[in-house]
Protein backbone atom coordinates (compact mmCIF):
# COMPACT_ATOMS: atom_id res chain seq x y z
CA UNK A 1 0.00 0.00 0.00
CA UNK A 2 1.28 3.35 -1.04
CA UNK A 3 2.18 5.75 2.27
CA UNK A 4 0.57 9.36 1.33
CA UNK A 5 2.15 12.51 2.71
CA UNK A 6 -0.36 14.93 4.42
CA UNK A 7 2.11 16.70 6.74
CA UNK A 8 4.93 17.36 4.18
CA UNK A 9 7.03 20.58 4.73
CA UNK A 10 6.65 22.99 1.67
CA UNK A 11 10.23 24.53 -0.04
CA UNK A 12 10.61 28.08 0.43
CA UNK A 13 11.56 29.74 -3.35
CA UNK A 14 12.52 33.21 -3.28
CA UNK A 15 13.56 35.95 -5.58
CA UNK A 16 16.74 37.48 -5.25
CA UNK A 17 18.81 40.14 -7.42
CA UNK A 18 22.25 39.91 -7.52
CA UNK A 19 24.82 43.28 -9.41
CA UNK A 20 26.23 40.99 -12.29
CA UNK A 21 29.56 42.09 -13.89
CA UNK A 22 28.91 42.28 -17.80
CA UNK A 23 32.02 41.35 -20.18
CA UNK A 24 31.43 42.52 -23.90
CA UNK A 25 34.26 41.65 -26.16
CA UNK A 26 35.23 43.35 -29.06
CA UNK A 27 37.12 41.57 -32.51
CA UNK A 28 39.99 40.82 -32.59
CA UNK A 29 39.25 38.90 -29.95
CA UNK A 30 42.72 38.40 -29.94
CA UNK A 31 43.44 42.01 -28.78
CA UNK A 32 40.51 41.94 -26.48
CA UNK A 33 41.75 39.49 -24.55
CA UNK A 34 45.18 41.25 -24.70
CA UNK A 35 43.46 43.94 -22.89
CA UNK A 36 41.68 41.71 -20.19
CA UNK A 37 45.06 40.03 -19.33
CA UNK A 38 46.64 43.64 -18.88
CA UNK A 39 43.26 44.37 -16.33
CA UNK A 40 43.98 40.98 -14.72
CA UNK A 41 47.59 41.75 -14.02
CA UNK A 42 46.87 44.63 -12.70
CA UNK A 43 44.38 43.97 -10.26
CA UNK A 44 44.82 40.40 -9.75
CA UNK A 45 41.87 38.59 -8.46
CA UNK A 46 39.29 41.16 -10.23
CA UNK A 47 37.07 38.68 -12.10
CA UNK A 48 37.28 36.13 -8.75
CA UNK A 49 33.65 35.43 -6.88
CA UNK A 50 31.27 37.45 -8.95
CA UNK A 51 28.41 36.62 -11.09
CA UNK A 52 29.81 37.88 -14.76
CA UNK A 53 27.56 37.78 -18.16
CA UNK A 54 29.26 37.54 -21.56
CA UNK A 55 27.17 40.19 -23.83
CA UNK A 56 27.72 38.94 -27.22
CA UNK A 57 25.12 40.71 -28.60
CA UNK A 58 25.81 42.23 -32.31
CA UNK A 59 28.52 40.14 -33.15
CA UNK A 60 28.86 37.65 -35.85
CA UNK A 61 29.87 34.35 -34.11
CA UNK A 62 29.44 30.71 -34.75
CA UNK A 63 29.22 28.60 -32.45
CA UNK A 64 33.18 27.16 -32.29
CA UNK A 65 33.97 30.85 -31.99
CA UNK A 66 31.58 31.10 -29.22
CA UNK A 67 32.73 27.83 -27.41
CA UNK A 68 36.41 29.06 -28.40
CA UNK A 69 36.16 32.20 -26.51
CA UNK A 70 34.43 30.49 -23.26
CA UNK A 71 37.31 28.72 -23.33
CA UNK A 72 39.56 31.34 -23.16
CA UNK A 73 38.08 32.83 -20.33
CA UNK A 74 37.73 30.02 -18.51
CA UNK A 75 41.49 29.61 -18.98
CA UNK A 76 41.60 33.19 -17.42
CA UNK A 77 39.80 31.80 -14.25
CA UNK A 78 36.83 33.82 -15.55
CA UNK A 79 33.45 32.01 -15.00
CA UNK A 80 30.60 32.82 -17.12
CA UNK A 81 27.47 32.23 -15.78
CA UNK A 82 24.99 33.50 -18.58
CA UNK A 83 25.18 34.49 -22.02
CA UNK A 84 23.34 37.53 -23.58
CA UNK A 85 22.14 38.30 -27.15
CA UNK A 86 23.58 34.93 -28.42
CA UNK A 87 21.69 33.10 -30.71
CA UNK A 88 20.25 30.09 -28.72
CA UNK A 89 21.02 27.42 -31.16
CA UNK A 90 24.45 28.57 -30.30
CA UNK A 91 24.63 27.43 -26.91
CA UNK A 92 25.09 23.63 -26.44
CA UNK A 93 24.02 21.77 -23.17
CA UNK A 94 27.20 22.58 -21.44
CA UNK A 95 27.73 25.96 -22.73
CA UNK A 96 26.42 28.68 -19.86
CA UNK A 97 22.46 29.28 -20.36
CA UNK A 98 20.85 32.40 -22.24
CA UNK A 99 19.71 34.98 -20.52
CA UNK A 100 17.88 38.32 -21.21
CA UNK A 101 16.34 40.92 -18.77
CA UNK A 102 18.80 42.78 -17.36
CA UNK A 103 17.91 46.31 -16.28
CA UNK A 104 19.20 48.16 -19.13
CA UNK A 105 21.49 51.17 -18.87
CA UNK A 106 20.28 54.31 -21.35
CA UNK A 107 22.91 56.85 -22.14
CA UNK A 108 22.47 60.54 -20.83
CA UNK A 109 20.45 62.86 -23.52
CA UNK A 110 19.80 66.26 -24.19
CA UNK A 111 16.38 67.08 -22.74
CA UNK A 112 14.08 67.52 -25.43
CA UNK A 113 11.92 70.91 -24.38
CA UNK A 114 8.70 69.56 -26.93
CA UNK A 115 8.77 66.34 -25.78
CA UNK A 116 6.14 65.13 -23.52
CA UNK A 117 6.89 64.51 -19.66
CA UNK A 118 7.09 60.74 -18.60
CA UNK A 119 6.78 60.10 -15.01
CA UNK A 120 10.42 58.94 -14.47
CA UNK A 121 11.53 55.22 -12.53
CA UNK A 122 12.20 55.39 -8.83
CA UNK A 123 16.13 56.20 -8.01
CA UNK A 124 17.61 53.24 -6.98
CA UNK A 125 17.74 53.21 -3.09
CA UNK A 126 21.26 54.44 -1.61
CA UNK A 127 23.56 52.60 1.02
CA UNK A 128 25.24 53.69 3.88
CA UNK A 129 27.41 51.88 5.76
CA UNK A 130 28.98 52.69 9.01
CA UNK A 131 31.65 50.55 9.28
CA UNK A 132 34.74 49.83 7.40
CA UNK A 133 34.82 47.70 4.05
CA UNK A 134 36.96 44.91 5.09
CA UNK A 135 39.84 42.87 3.05
CA UNK A 136 37.81 40.26 1.03
CA UNK A 137 34.17 42.03 1.77
CA UNK A 138 32.20 42.71 -1.35
CA UNK A 139 29.93 45.32 -1.26
CA UNK A 140 27.21 45.79 -4.12
CA UNK A 141 24.24 48.51 -4.71
CA UNK A 142 22.35 49.25 -8.08
CA UNK A 143 22.46 52.96 -6.39
CA UNK A 144 25.10 54.98 -4.71
CA UNK A 145 27.09 53.66 -1.44
CA UNK A 146 28.51 56.40 1.20
CA UNK A 147 30.99 54.22 3.67
CA UNK A 148 31.93 56.04 7.09
CA UNK A 149 35.24 54.66 7.10
CA UNK A 150 37.61 53.07 4.70
CA UNK A 151 38.12 50.19 2.23
CA UNK A 152 40.38 47.72 3.09
CA UNK A 153 43.23 46.47 0.30
CA UNK A 154 41.43 43.26 -1.19
CA UNK A 155 37.98 44.73 -0.40
CA UNK A 156 35.54 45.94 -3.19
CA UNK A 157 32.67 48.25 -3.45
CA UNK A 158 30.37 47.94 -6.61
CA UNK A 159 27.68 50.77 -7.55
CA UNK A 160 25.32 51.67 -10.11
CA UNK A 161 25.52 55.40 -8.51
CA UNK A 162 28.37 57.16 -7.23
CA UNK A 163 30.98 56.05 -4.36
CA UNK A 164 31.46 58.10 -1.63
CA UNK A 165 34.41 57.22 1.18
CA UNK A 166 34.25 59.29 4.27
CA UNK A 167 37.96 57.43 4.55
CA UNK A 168 40.89 55.64 2.47
CA UNK A 169 40.11 53.83 -0.37
CA UNK A 170 43.05 51.03 -0.01
CA UNK A 171 41.19 48.11 -2.51
CA UNK A 172 38.73 48.44 -5.72
CA UNK A 173 35.74 50.90 -5.85
CA UNK A 174 33.43 50.85 -8.74
CA UNK A 175 31.04 53.22 -9.45
CA UNK A 176 28.15 53.67 -12.59
CA UNK A 177 28.77 49.43 -13.06
CA UNK A 178 25.31 49.64 -14.58
CA UNK A 179 26.13 52.21 -17.04
CA UNK A 180 25.94 55.34 -15.74
CA UNK A 181 28.87 57.72 -16.94
CA UNK A 182 28.16 60.77 -14.43
CA UNK A 183 28.70 58.79 -11.76
CA UNK A 184 31.58 59.80 -9.27
CA UNK A 185 34.02 58.77 -6.28
CA UNK A 186 34.89 60.56 -3.75
CA UNK A 187 37.26 59.73 -1.10
CA UNK A 188 38.99 61.17 1.86
CA UNK A 189 42.42 59.66 0.83
CA UNK A 190 42.98 57.88 -2.70
CA UNK A 191 45.26 54.61 -2.31
CA UNK A 192 42.97 52.25 -4.54
CA UNK A 193 44.29 49.25 -6.22
CA UNK A 194 41.22 50.00 -8.97
CA UNK A 195 38.78 52.49 -9.87
CA UNK A 196 36.37 52.03 -12.36
CA UNK A 197 33.30 54.19 -13.72
CA UNK A 198 30.43 53.02 -16.46
CA UNK A 199 33.12 49.95 -17.79
CA UNK A 200 36.33 52.07 -17.62
CA UNK A 201 39.23 51.87 -15.45
CA UNK A 202 41.93 52.89 -13.67
CA UNK A 203 44.65 50.86 -11.68
CA UNK A 204 47.06 52.10 -9.03
CA UNK A 205 49.92 52.49 -11.66
CA UNK A 206 48.12 54.63 -13.73
CA UNK A 207 47.18 57.41 -11.33
CA UNK A 208 48.84 60.81 -11.07
CA UNK A 209 50.96 61.56 -8.56
CA UNK A 210 48.90 64.84 -7.21
CA UNK A 211 46.24 62.39 -6.51
CA UNK A 212 47.97 59.52 -4.47
CA UNK A 213 47.17 59.66 -0.87
CA UNK A 214 44.89 63.03 -1.11
CA UNK A 215 41.35 63.78 -0.81
CA UNK A 216 39.93 63.87 -4.05
CA UNK A 217 37.05 63.19 -6.67
CA UNK A 218 36.60 60.97 -9.55
CA UNK A 219 35.14 61.24 -12.98
CA UNK A 220 34.61 60.09 -15.93
CA UNK A 221 34.89 62.54 -19.59
CA UNK A 222 35.62 61.61 -22.74
CA UNK A 223 36.39 57.82 -21.86
CA UNK A 224 38.75 58.33 -19.69
CA UNK A 225 38.59 58.80 -15.70
CA UNK A 226 39.77 62.22 -14.23
CA UNK A 227 40.23 63.65 -11.08
CA UNK A 228 41.15 66.35 -9.15
CA UNK A 229 41.87 67.13 -4.80
CA UNK A 230 39.14 68.42 -2.43
CA UNK A 231 40.36 70.53 0.28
Amino acid sequence: MTEVLTDTKPIRLKGRSFLALVLSPEPPFDDWLARLDDLAARSAGFFLRRPIVLDVDGLEMDGAELRGLIEQLRERHVRIMGIEGADPTLLGSDMPPAMAGGLPASDLEEPDEDAPEIESEPAAPSLMVTQPVRSGQLLTSEGDITIVGSVASGAEVIAGGSVHVYGTIRGRVVAGSMGNDAARIFCRKLEAELVAIAGYYKTSEDFEDELRGQAVQLWLENEAILGDTQG
